[in-house]
C-alpha cells in the first residue's frame, strides 16, 4: 500500500469518527430535550395514596417526576389557575401547562405533541378507572378537558 493510500484511509477513518460523534451528540441532545419535555412537577398532599399511583403511571410512560408534598393544595391550584369546579386531588406542571387530576399519560403526550393554546388539562374529581384510581373492572365514564383562556372543551372522552 502506498503512502498516499495510507493517508487517504486515515483521513476517511478520522472523518467517519467525526460524523459518528456528531450523530451521537445530536442523539444525546434530542434525548435531553425529550427528557426535559417530559419532566413534570407534581404537587400533592402527603396523605393522598392515589396521587402516588398516578405518579407511577407517569413514570411507566417515560415521564421524569419531581414529587412535591404540600399541605396547601388550594394555594397551588390558585397559583396555576385551576378553578374549584375543575379541581381534583393533585396538580402538576410541565412546559407551561397545568395537569389537574388523573389525566392519562397518553393525553399529556398528545398535549406536548400538538401544543394547543390552552392553560392545561384536567380530569375533575376522582373518577374510578382513571390512572391511579384503578379498581379492577370498575370504571366510570370520564372526560379529559382542555382549559383554554376563555373556554373549557373536551380533549378526550373515555367510555366503558
Amino acid at each position: 500500500m502506498s503512502m498516499l493510500e495510507k493517508i487517504s484511509i486515515g483521513v476517511v477513518m478520522v472523518i467517519g469518527c467525526g460524523i459518528a460523534s456528531a450523530e451521537n451528540i445530536q442523539t444525546e441532545s434530542a434525548r435531553g430535550a425529550e427528557v426535559s419535555a417530559r419532566t413534570i412537577t407534581v404537587y400533592r398532599s402527603p396523605t393522598c395514596g392515589c396521587c402516588g399511583q398516578w405518579i407511577e403511571h407517569l413514570k411507566a410512560h417515560a415521564f421524569v417526576v419531581s414529587d412535591i408534598l404540600t399541605n396547601d393544595m388550594d394555594q397551588v391550584k390558585e397559583r396555576f389557575g385551576v378553578s374549584p369546579e375543575l379541581a381534583s386531588c393533585h396538580t402538576a406542571r410541565l412546559n407551561g401547562y397545568f395537569i389537574e387530576g388523573h389525566v392519562p399519560a397518553k393525553d399529556i403526550i398528545r398535549l406536548l405533541t400538538e401544543k394547543p393554546d390552552v392553560k392545561g388539562l384536567t380530569v375533575p374529581g376522582m373518577p374510578r378507572g382513571t390512572p391511579g384510581m384503578e379498581m379492577g373492572a370498575v370504571r366510570d365514564d370520564f372526560n379529559v378537558y382542555a382549559v383554554g383562556q376563555e373556554a373549557v372543551e373536551v380533549f378526550n372522552a373515555y367510555r366503558k
